[in-house]
């Protein structure tokens, strides 16, 4: 299989990753709508990054890395489940502003994209996959440099697409959501991160 072909199906699963709604959609379109763009493309930015990490691990065959993080699996999850249990009680106590929120130099995009890498890369399960995935797409004889290359950057591409549609889309109804709905917003992303901090938390123990 051509280096152009992988490149091209790879970007198709960076989109199928991307897509399933989770913590981490959640956060990036509560952040884009309460704060605004810069800071929900910064996720996303993060989330792919991380997502490419993992594909790199696995495409190229990284077993070190891969033997680390499935043997610290439960500390991961543990550091995943404490960090969307307070995400979730930041999410209740926020208050909102009578308007959309203007964003201010205290956002710090490059903070907020290597928080998001890091929140990314405790979900070990998600190299797992990638191995999987690449194992059904990769030759019989293994991934070649090029190949690897092509794998990794067209899972990049993919994941950033996704975030940038999710983004924009965000965006378009960011002026038209009245302080009442926000509050409503940040109330259901509150349960829904806690929920999901809570199930990461059983699932390191």
């Amino acid at each position: 299989m051509s280096a152009c072909l992988l490149f091209v199906k790879s970007i198709g699963v960076g989109l199928a990753v991307a897509a399933p709604v989770g913590p981490m959609s959640l956060l990036c379109m509560r952040a884009t709508l309460t704060e605004g763009w810069r800071r929900g493309a910064a996720l996303g930015a993060g989330i792919a990054v991380g997502d490419a990490l993992y594909a790199a691990v696995a495409g190229l065959g990284l077993a070190g890395v891969s033997a680390f993080v499935t043997a610290n699996e439960r500390w991961l999850h543990l550091a995943a489940g404490l960090c969307l249990l307070w995400l979730g009680l930041k999410a209740f106590r926020a208050e909102p502003a009578d308007g959309p929120k203007a964003v201010t130099p205290t956002i710090r995009p490059l903070a907020v994209f290597a928080q998001s890498v890091l929140l990314t890369l405790t979900n070990p399960p998600t190299i797992i996959m990638f191995a999987a995935v690449f194992a059904a797409l990769a030759p019989k004889d293994g991934l070649d440099p090029a190949g690897a290359a092509a794998t990794v950057s067209g899972v990049l591409l993919g994941s950033l697409l996704w975030w940038a549609v999710v983004v924009s889309g965000v965006s378009l109804f960011r002026h038209a959501v009245g302080p009442r709905v926000r509050r409503w917003i940040d109330i259901g992303a509150g349960v829904f991160l806690t929920v999901f901090g809570a199930l990461e938390l059983r699932r390191a123990l």
